[in-house]
């Protein structure tokens, strides 16, 4: 009785336009007080619990991360590498965009973060191209969707905390359907080309190919940070989270210089002579080596090599670059000028970091940063009353075993792992076509986890399933967030968007049954690097 009246009061409050959070704390107050032994002192210990939680504390981190990597002009550079990697094959410029979408994804962790920096960009470009604005709103509106299935994903974090799984193993898991969701929808951009006749872009050349890479290294690189730093065992995914943040607002501010005090101030000037010019880049070079060798052998050979070791052979890589690239680019001025190479190079060091160290502080609170806090600590709040509300939604399902009598019910009934997972999917997707996806999944988490469990499916599996059963929330009416954003960025209305997006919504159905039943997709690569989810309770 207690479990009918309860998600009576949520659904009742929902549909009476009460806020989710709102809606779950309520309901979850009033069945204690009416209807629970449990005291109302309850309340407060449960709602101190669940903001004590250590793994949600990365939720503000990646999302002040995700704000950086968004202003900070990431975006535009990612794109411009995407474009330059697979713009030459038929339906170029739409591939282009899934492969910026999941390696922006790879930053940021949010759906609609995802579609607002790279939508705003490729779907000019596409247009520009001769794509119709409709073809170029579909695209964008599905291939954002990865944000939260590519690690490092908020949600993926919220069903972490809601369920006591491992958020390393979860991150993991995301990588294999990740990478083949977004082959799948480039696989029908192509098919769709052809049928279509899009001519393909001339191949922009390794040149191309290797000058945006480096331009998108940094961002890039963070990628590198989250997961090497997680599995090489240097961090948890909570400090990850932390550095990510710290490294996100260094290179937005202090490297691209697309916001901040330094916006619109080049590294390198017109003044700056040919063989200046060299020198630099082989101090850079060398530099990014040292930095990529020390950090990368700290994550994975620090049991293998002393600190000594991996830092003379450091310097050895690091020597070596500095003296082949001046040798290699400066080979018209002979062997001899490489030091005044080098030398002159110095002098673009010192003009930059003089100029960084003058507004180091200033930086912090300039008017662009303090733009990035302001957002991101809405987003924060926001988020974290849902969840606090909501975890104490799951401390009402589980003191009144409406988990276990629903376990029962669905046994008796003869369900097995298969038809439950049926049940699971049609549950989400039409859940989320009203609900956000973290309020979602901590209503609908709570409840099915513990019956998974007795079925036997695997929670990392069910995990997964449920993350992609949002993404595909994300792109249907009427509450499907990337409609509403694309639909921001494009202009059209949102009848026209829902349209546009429903072929390659098809694309994310056909492989959400794939996810479902080759549970092997999710679990091979976290149990083969960290061995399976052990649930002690």
């Amino acid at each position: 009785m207690e479990a009918i009246i309860l998600f009576l009061l949520v659904i009742a409050l929902l549909f009476l336009g009460v806020p989710i959070g709102v809606s779950l704390g309520l309901s979850s107050i009033i069945i204690i007080a009416f209807f629970s032994s449990d005291s109302l002192s309850s309340i407060a210990l449960q709602l101190f619990t669940a903001s004590q939680n250590y793994t949600l504390l990365a939720i503000p981190f990646f999302i002040l991360a995700s704000s950086f990597m968004s202003t900070g002009g990431v975006a535009k550079r990612i794109i411009r590498f995407a474009i330059a990697s697979v713009g030459h094959l038929r339906g170029g410029l739409a591939i282009a965009s899934v492969l910026a979408c999941m390696l922006f994804a790879a930053l940021s962790g949010s759906s609609p973060a995802t579609v607002v920096a790279i939508g705003t960009i490729a779907i000019a470009g596409m247009r520009q191209a001769g794509y119709s604005l409709p073809f170029a709103a579909g695209v964008i509106a599905n291939s954002g969707t990865l944000g939260i299935l590519i690690p490092p994903s908020i949600v993926m974090v919220v069903y972490a905390a809601a369920t006591d799984v491992s958020v390393g193993r979860m991150f993991l898991a995301g990588v294999v359907p990740g990478l083949v969701a977004g082959l799948m929808l480039m696989i029908a951009i192509y098919i769709n080309a052809r049928i279509r006749g899009l001519k393909p872009q001339p191949f922009a050349g390794m040149n191309e190919i290797l000058s945006s890479g480096k331009e998108a290294a940094w961002g890039l690189f963070l990628i590198f940070i989250i997961l090497g730093g997680i599995y090489g065992g240097v961090f948890t995914p909570t400090e990850a989270a932390a550095v990510a943040a710290v490294y996100a607002f260094l290179v937005a501010i202090f490297i691209y210089r697309d916001m901040g005090p330094l916006k619109g101030m080049e590294w390198v000037t017109e003044t700056d002579g040919p063989r200046t010019l060299i020198g630099f880049k082989a101090t850079v070079y060398a530099l990014a080596l040292l930095g990529l060798w020390l950090m990368s052998s700290f994550f994975f050979l620090s049991e293998t090599l002393s600190l000594n070791q991996r830092l003379v052979i450091g310097i050895i890589l690091a020597l070596i670059a500095l003296l082949a690239y001046p040798s290699w680019r400066g080979a018209q001025y002979g062997m001899h000028a490489i030091p005044l190479m080098l030398g002159k190079g110095l002098a673009i060091w010192g003009r930059n970091l003089g100029a960084t160290l003058r507004v180091a502080i200033p930086a912090c609170w300039h008017d662009d940063t303090r733009k990035v806090l302001v957002e991101s600590g809405r987003t924060t709040i926001m988020l974290m009353f849902i969840i606090v509300n909501a975890l104490l939604f799951a401390h009402v399902l589980t003191s009144e075993r409406i988990p276990q009598a629903i376990t029962d019910i669905m046994l008796d009934a003869g369900f097995n792992w298969f038809t439950f997972l049926i049940a699971v999917n049609i549950l989400l997707l039409i859940g989320g076509q009203f609900m956000e996806p973290s309020g979602l999944l901590l209503i609908v988490a709570p409840v099915v986890f513990p019956i998974a469990m007795q079925l036997g499916v695997d929670p990392i599996h069910l995990g997964i399933i449920m993350v992609v059963n949002m993404e595909i929330g994300m792109i249907t009416p009427p509450i499907g967030l990337n409609l509403f954003v694309t639909s921001g960025i494009t202009g059209m209305s949102l009848i026209r968007v829902v349209k546009a997006s429903l072929p390659f919504c098809g694309v994310l159905i056909l492989f959400l049954i794939l996810v479902t039943y080759l549970p092997i997709m999710s679990t091979w690569l976290p149990y083969a690097l960290m061995g399976p989810e052990i649930m002690t309770r």
